[in-house]
């Protein structure tokens, strides 16, 4: 990792070495008013460059400490010093004593070519087993975090001689729970941490809870979906799952009626080798891959579907019958497009959004629908953003409007 000293120039705008700084990161003062859009970009890039060679050096500060002291005394400086929680400065000691172990992970960081929190997530994932360093530094100069995550995600399980099961089982131990009054607000925090299998379960539930308080809600006012998913949490703790209306009355949805719990099924993913004959490449809803061992145990509870819906069947081409989409098709939407199409968020939290709107006659078909946020559906309904489709790929995307000279 470089050595390298901050400094504060006002007249400095850069954060390379061809600044005149040599190996100090040097941003000086701009007012971000006389900026072009073009440059406000370029600023933000510089900036996030900076904050990566400002958490390189404290890192190397924070490990000579460690050598020097303990670990747990760097700790105890770290909050006394930059003011900060003792979560957080337990997090930065241990980052920092990982990425003495990481060369190209701390270079890359050091130069400003990855982000913190990409920085973080190898570190990370090198604590619990081992990685390719160099495949994963080099995915984390191109892709965003949530992309990224999921990189790393497969890789841990790729690289693992037991197919990730041993993960898996770390995450289970280290779960934890926890309910507190805020003594700032009066109000009751929940918080807790499951490995991905329970937590995709638990999500699965409070989705297809806030789902149903949507359906119910008056369309002119609505609650927000921090407040509605709140009320989800609350009337499932409080009230236990209820068994939502059964399917089979609308369209005589097969996949609907299967369950009176509708929606609350966990959604497992998995390709079919042919020439194996068998499952492979097993994953949760979002893309989290798990172990080919869990998906026969939850195979043992399970509706298998095969995902082969190019055929126009009755229960993914509802037309004008019905607006909203039905379990069958969102099951499709969520093995199609994986994710929101604007921000990859994760598809529980998505809603089915009619690309040719259903106030201008569009139809409920599941050529028709794909997944979007709260947010990017607000994009596309209220700031006018369009819906465009890749040419090669066929996945869908976001466009923002065109802008005004």
């Amino acid at each position: 990792m470089q050595s390298a000293t901050a400094l504060l120039e006002p007249e400095a705008s850069t954060v390379n070495a061809g600044s005149g700084c040599g190996n100090a990161v040097c941003v000086g003062p701009v007012d971000p008013s006389g900026l072009t859009e073009n440059g406000l970009r370029a600023r933000l890039k510089m900036l996030g460059q900076g904050e990566s060679r400002l958490t390189a050096m404290k890192s190397q500060v924070l490990a000579e400490l460690s050598r020097r002291t303990s670990a747990a005394d760097a700790q105890m400086i770290a909050s006394d010093e930059l003011l900060s929680s003792n979560r957080q400065a337990k997090r930065d000691v241990e980052t920092a004593t990982q990425l003495e172990t990481l060369p190209e992970t701390a270079e890359a960081l050091a130069s400003g070519l990855i982000p913190t929190q990409h920085a973080r997530l190898i570190a990370r994932a090198s604590s619990e087993g081992p990685v390719d360093e160099a495949l994963l530094t080099r995915s984390a100069k191109t892709q965003n975090f949530d992309r990224f995550a999921k990189t790393v995600k497969r890789h841990q399980q790729d690289q693992s001689d037991d197919d990730g099961q041993s993960l898996l089982e770390r995450q289970r131990q280290k779960r934890s729970a926890r309910v507190y009054e805020n003594p700032d607000t009066g109000m009751f925090v929940l918080s807790g941490e499951f490995d991905r299998i329970t937590g995709a379960r638990i999500v699965t539930a409070l989705t297809a809870k806030e789902r149903e308080l949507w359906l119910k809600e008056d369309p002119k006012a609505r609650r927000t979906p921090r407040q509605r998913m709140a009320d989800a949490v609350s009337e499932l703790i409080c009230n236990g799952p209820r068994s939502a209306a059964n399917g089979s009355a609308e369209n005589g949805s097969s996949v609907e009626a299967r369950k009176s719990k509708q929606g609350t099924n966990l959604l497992v993913i998995a390709d079919f080798d042919v020439i194996q004959q068998r499952l492979v490449k097993a994953r949760l809803a979002d893309g989290t891959p798990i172990p080919v061992g869990e998906l026969t145990e939850l195979a043992l509870e399970a509706d298998i579907l095969p995902s082969i819906f190019d055929a126009k069947t009755r229960n993914l081409w509802l037309g004008r019958s019905r607006r909203v989409a039905s379990e069958a098709q969102r099951i499709a939407l969520i093995a199609r497009d994986e994710v929101c199409i604007g921000c990859e968020a994760n598809p529980m939290w998505c809603r089915a959004h009619h690309i040719v709107w259903w106030s201008r006659g569009g139809r409920t078909d599941l050529d028709n629908l794909l997944l979007v946020c709260d947010r990017c559906h607000h994009k596309i309904h209220d700031l006018g953003w369009s819906v465009r489709q890749h040419p090669t790929t066929r996945r869908f995307y976001l466009k923002p409007p065109a802008k005004p000279d």
